[in-house]
């Protein structure tokens, strides 16, 4: 399962880390814009696979951050 970002600003704090079991709900990182921070949580349980991001990278609306292998 790929998670996208809603919309177009910085990754601010990447919280998990690859191979990381993750809960529904679970923040996986934040994206700041228009200086609000917005996080990026797990939309279901599973394992992160892949982030595809960095702390600082800027990233548009719909780009895919991270992938989740679900339970």
């Amino acid at each position: 399962m790929q998670l996208e970002t809603p919309v177009q600003g910085t990754v601010w704090k990447v919280v998990v880390k690859v191979d990381q079991t993750v809960k529904a709900g679970e923040t996986l990182l934040i994206i700041e814009s228009m200086k609000m921070e917005i996080p990026i949580e797990s939309p279901r349980s599973g394992i992160v696979r892949e982030l595809l991001v960095t702390e600082g990278e800027q990233v548009k609306q719909d780009s895919v951050v991270a992938v989740l292998e679900v339970a």
